[in-house]
């Protein structure tokens, strides 16, 4: 394997100096690789790890400078912040020993280590449960992590008393993302039985997987980094603490509730939130707008309306200068009545295409603006807004 060459001490002299070339022109850095008498092999191997080192440092922080990583394995792993979290939560639960079934590149079970977890690691593929081991032993975690390549669904769960299972969601062939759970690599008849065998099992899933998948009694959270929403986690036997959670990153703010709770409707009113994403998959909208005073102006569209702007941290604030009935005609002489030559378009209930909105508006001025398509009792409306910062603590 290629990037068993970069743990010699010749691809070790090779990696340092691809990252020494930083992330200019490959061709320059290539070239400045052949320039100090390194392999073509050993250069192409030590350039590409070089590039997904740097790139995964948005997930792995300082980790990234030391760990072995593929570009499918990197983009399918926990971010640390979330790995660690978990993690806390699992020792707090008093989890010892964990089974991480499908460990991928190592994120999860890095973080278990951590908290001073045991890790079984199970992995399919034998090329990234060598990259797995690597990773462990470069941040000095080797003594906690045991990893096994094989199939998760014979792997013997018996000494643990927690499970923690990924299972892949793309092809193995094409690498295309799949959406049938069946189709799950395990698949989702094995991984929604795993609580049964071991009471206290995590499930981490994609976050657009169906609600009616959730198992019975579970704890079903979904966690935003910075706004993105990344995963949906199922907690599941003693884990479980409540219906449903939305976790919100770095901050680490939490809303739990029952979910779809309806949420009371009524007229737009100054202010107008945009919850989080997290929030939105966990069905916690009406958990959202009772914390805020708000309601909805339509009770399938998950804006916010309030008379107040309340701090939150599960939600953008935007206060509302004027709503109109959408007509492009009207929107544009509005816009330019305003000298707006910049505007943020946000939408919910509206099949309008934003990018030629944004051209038909034929924007100039120097003045900048929030525009809300959505609809309000049916009819799609149009709201000219201006962000509220100092309550938009997410």
């Amino acid at each position: 394997m290629e990037w068993e060459q970069l743990r010699t001490p010749e691809g070790e002299a090779a990696l340092a100096a691809a990252e020494a070339a930083g992330d200019g022109d490959a061709l320059a850095a290539a070239a400045a690789l052949r320039r100090a008498g390194i392999a073509p092999d050993l250069a192409a191997a030590a350039l590409t790890q070089a590039e997904l080192r740097r790139r995964a440092t948005a997930k792995f922080g300082a980790d990234a400078a030391v760990m072995f990583f593929t570009r499918a394995g990197l983009e399918q792993a926990t971010r640390a912040p979330v790995a660690a979290r978990r993690a806390a939560r699992l020792h707090a639960a008093g989890v010892r020993a964990l089974a991480d079934l499908g460990c991928g590149l190592g994120a999860d079970a890095i973080a278990a280590a951590r908290q001073g977890i045991s890790v079984y690691a199970v992995e399919a593929d034998p090329h990234t449960a060598r990259l797995a081991e690597a990773n462990a032993h470069a941040l000095g975690l080797a003594d906690r992590i045991s990893i096994t390549t094989g199939d998760a669904t014979e792997a013997d769960v018996s000494a643990v008393d927690a499970v923690f299972c990924d299972p892949a969601r793309r092809a193995s062939r094409t690498g295309r993302r799949v959406f049938d759970p069946a189709s799950f690599s395990p698949p989702w008849d094995f991984v929604a039985g795993l609580a049964a065998r071991v009471p206290r099992t995590v499930l981490k899933l994609s976050p657009g997987i169906d609600h009616a998948l959730i198992p019975e009694g579970a704890e079903a959270e979904w966690v935003s980094v910075g706004g993105d929403v990344v995963e949906a986690a199922f907690w599941c036997g003693p884990l479980a603490g409540v219906p449903r959670r939305a976790t919100v990153l770095p901050d680490g703010g939490e809303l739990t509730g029952a979910a779809d709770v309806p949420a009371e409707v009524g007229e737009i009113r100054r202010y107008v939130y945009d919850p989080d994403g997290a929030v939105v998959r966990a069905h916690l909208v009406a958990a959202f707008a009772e914390r805020v005073g708000g309601v909805l102006a339509d009770p399938l569209i998950a804006y916010v309306y309030a008379d107040t702007a309340t701090p939150t941290r599960f939600g953008r604030c935007l206060e509302v200068l004027d709503v109109m009935p959408f007509s492009l005609k009207r929107l544009r002489a509005e816009l330019r009545r305003r000298a707006v030559g910049r505007v943020e378009i946000l939408k919910r209930g509206s099949a309008l295409d934003v990018a030629q909105l944004r051209r038909d508006l034929r924007l100039s001025g120097p003045e900048e603006l929030s525009l809300v398509l959505t609809r309000a009792a049916g009819a799609p409306v149009t709201l000219l807004c201006r962000p509220v910062p100092s309550v938009n603590l997410s």
